[in-house]
């Protein structure tokens, strides 16, 4: 997960691009970058940290012209600690391009041995975003004649990277001397939207991960990339569009309507708000249905993106609606963390209870979903240390059972909770005294009725249902045995991508 955005404009971008990023911020909190092009120059300036960090007065200055694009990284390829991995990436030939990437390839070692047998490139990171932006480049170059570009010729290269390329990828890049590009893989798993704005000088245009970047920033809506789209906005404002895979299908990430996107903005055409309402009144029917013995006295979320089902949850039920956690905002998202010992030592910096809310008092804990479950077992004791008599909790979303490969960071089964553990036995791990989890259908029921479009989803860490086909959990049940033949703990993030990466089917 990180955010992408990029804009061709009458005026200079820069202030735009920066505003665009803080608005994106929750998508990735270890590094930014941004890139402004004048005439056929770049202008970057990244580095890791968060964008108000990264970011000065003098940095700004640095970063003139009407065209340019950001990235805000949260890492699941390469090191989350390597300031070489901040993007947006660069290469200078045979055209001097920038590009950022949301999202994670699942070939990128198969493709990185192409780029340096065939292609002739040499890839310097560990960062599958570098891997993307040099297949790109190889293309660009193939396509061309002369060395000329057209939208045409661009949107044969963007083809013939979804012929390469495995795995779930929103881009965005800059080409010197021509403009700005966006696409979208063929199954449309990570998010992207267009923008506009209309201004006397001509119409401006916008790409980002979420339609919150661009509502805030004055433009509207236009609509989303379609999966396997291609759009070259070039120098002059222009906008172009064509469809760049032959096999073409829409189906979202579900992890961005539970968790990952802001409840202000449209996935796809659907309310990230709404969804998590409907949830919560899903779960409402499910306790009303099979869990008519609690004696809920109070429904508590734990902030923030499961406020809006533990709202709806609370009416379905007729109980009152509390805060009972004040979050501390100068702490970062503890999901996109790297390293478990970090998450596990923010939950008490990050949250703290409201003791009058929860004394003598049956709790409902609401929470968006449960990952490793070391937090959701904080935040239970939490609610005891201060008076609650029993501690009730519900999650809006479905026990996560498998690893994500397109773009999530739970990379191994070792690090989930519900892998290979009953609903009893997650119950117990936590410490509540009763564990309620929306059903798969139901979940999916409550994104799709407010998009017709929206026939599937990429589910993969629910329902075990690797989209691209190329991956499976069997190949995470191969891996687990092999390390765990060779003795080798399956705790260690950095090792288990590679070792993901190598067992992954190059389906070409």
């Amino acid at each position: 997960m990180c955010g992408i955005l990029g804009i061709v404009a009458r005026s200079p971008v820069n202030q735009l691009l920066y505003d665009g990023l803080l608005l994106l911020q929750h998508r990735g909190q270890d590094a930014a970058g941004i890139v402004t092009s004048e005439h056929n120059s770049f202008h970057m300036h990244k580095a890791p940290g968060m964008v108000r960090d990264v970011f000065r007065t003098r940095n700004m200055r640095s970063l003139p012209g009407n065209m340019g694009i950001a990235h805000c990284r949260y890492p699941t390829a390469g090191s989350a600690f390597s300031s070489a991995e901040a993007q947006p990436f660069y290469v200078n030939s045979p055209f001097g391009i920038v590009l950022g990437h949301n999202g994670n390839l699942t070939n990128s070692v198969q493709l990185k041995d192409e780029m340096f047998r065939t292609d002739l490139r040499h890839i310097n990171t560990g960062s599958d975003s570098e891997v993307l932006v040099n297949v790109l480049a190889h293309e660009l170059e193939q396509a061309s004649v002369k060395l000329h570009l057209d939208p045409q010729t661009i949107f044969t290269a963007v083809a013939n990277v979804h012929r390469r390329l495995r795995g779930a990828y929103a881009v965005v890049a800059m080409i010197a001397g021509y403009g700005v590009l966006a696409f979208r893989d063929p199954y449309g798993i990570r998010p992207a939207v267009i923008g506009y704005n209309e201004t006397p000088n001509g119409t401006e245009y916008m790409v980002a991960s979420e339609s919150v970047a661009v509502d805030a920033n004055g433009f509207r809506v236009l609509r989303d990339v379609g999966p396997g789209e291609a759009v070259f906005i070039d120098q002059e404002g222009r906008l172009h569009s064509q469809q760049c895979a032959p096999k073409a299908s829409l189906n979202p990430c579900i992890f961005e309507y539970v968790y990952l996107a802001r409840p202000d903005s449209l996935i796809d055409g659907a309310s990230v708000y709404e969804t998590r309402l409907n949830m919560g009144e899903k779960l409402a029917h499910k306790i009303r249905r099979q869990y008519q013995h609690l004696d809920v006295d109070v429904v508590i979320p734990i902030p923030d993106s499961s406020r809006p089902s533990a709202l709806q949850l609370a009416h379905g039920l007729g109980v009152p609606y509390r805060e009972g956690f004040v979050k501390n905002r100068y702490i970062g998202r503890t999901f996109i963390m790297p390293g478990q010992a970090v998450r596990s030592r923010s939950v008490r910096q990050k949250l703290n209870p409201m003791s009058m809310e929860f004394s003598g008092k049956n709790v409902l804990l609401v929470d968006d979903s449960i990952v490793r479950g070391t937090t959701s077992r904080e935040i239970v004791q939490m609610a005891r240390d201060s008076g609650a008599r029993k501690v009730f909790f519900a999650s809006a979303a479905p026990p996560v059972r498998f690893p994500n490969v397109y773009g999530i960071d739970m990379p191994t089964k070792g690090e989930l909770i519900a892998h290979d553990r009953s609903i009893e036995e997650i119950r117990q791990f936590i410490g509540a005294d009763a564990l309620i989890y929306q059903d798969v259908a139901a979940m999916k029921r409550v994104v799709a009725q407010l998009n017709p479009k929206l026939a599937g989803f990429e589910a993969s860490c629910f329902d075990g249902h690797y989209i691209t086909g190329d991956v499976s959990a069997a190949d995470f049940d191969a891996m687990a045995a092999q390390r765990q033949a060779q003795g080798e703990e399956e705790d260690g993030p950095d090792r288990s991508r590679l070792a993901l990466q190598g067992i992954v089917h190059d389906g070409r």
